[in-house]
C-alpha cells in the first residue's frame, strides 16, 4: 500500500507558499515588490522583523513600517511602504547574508561601505539589532542579517 502525503508548508493568507525563515521571506517580498513598482507589502509580524524595518526605513528605503491588526485577524502584521524617488525604487538588491544554516558574524573592524554608501548592512548585535554604520561607532560586531541597496 502507498500512502501519499501532501505537504502544504507556511502559507500566508493569500494561499501562498512562504519559507520558514521570515526574515528571507520579509527580503525577497520587498525586493518583488520594488521590482514590481508595488506601493507596499504586508507581511506576518515578528519582532526581528519589525526592527529590521525601522532601520530601512531610518535610511530612507523604506517610507512608512506599521503594525495593524486586521478585523477578525488572530495575528499580527507588517505594512511596509516602499520608498520612491521620481517613481523609482532606492532598492536595487536585497541580499541575506546570514542565514539559519549558515550563520556569518563580522567585527566591527571588518565592517565596510555598501554601494560606494548608498547601501546599508543590518546586524545583529549584543544591544539589539542596528546598521552596521551605528555598530562601527559603538564598536559593536554581530551577525550580518542582511544587505540591501
Amino acid at each position: 500500500m502507498r500512502i501519499k502525503a501532501n505537504f502544504l508548508g507556511l502559507r500566508n493568507p493569500a494561499g501562498k507558499n512562504m519559507s520558514i525563515d521570515r526574515i528571507s521571506n520579509m527580503l525577497s517580498s520587498i525586493k518583488n515588490a520594488s521590482m514590481t513598482g508595488n506601493a507596499f507589502i504586508e507581511i506576518p509580524h515578528s519582532n526581528v522583523c519589525e526592527q529590521v524595518a525601522e532601520i530601512l526605513k531610518k535610511k530612507k528605503f523604506l517610507e512608512n513600517v506599521k503594525v495593524f491588526k486586521g478585523k477578525g485577524d488572530s495575528h499580527k502584521r507588517l505594512r511596509l511602504d516602499i520608498f520612491y524617488e521620481n517613481g523609482v525604487s532606492r532598492i536595487t538588491d536585497v541580499k541575506r547574508v546570514s542565514k539559519p544554516g549558515r550563520r556569518v558574524y563580522k567585527s566591527s573592524a571588518s565592517f565596510r561601505k555598501i554601494a560606494g554608501g548608498y547601501g546599508v548592512s543590518v546586524v545583529s548585535t549584543s544591544r539589539g539589532i542596528l546598521s552596521s554604520d551605528e555598530a562601527k561607532k559603538r564598536r559593536l560586531g554581530g551577525e550580518v542579517i542582511c544587505i540591501v541597496w
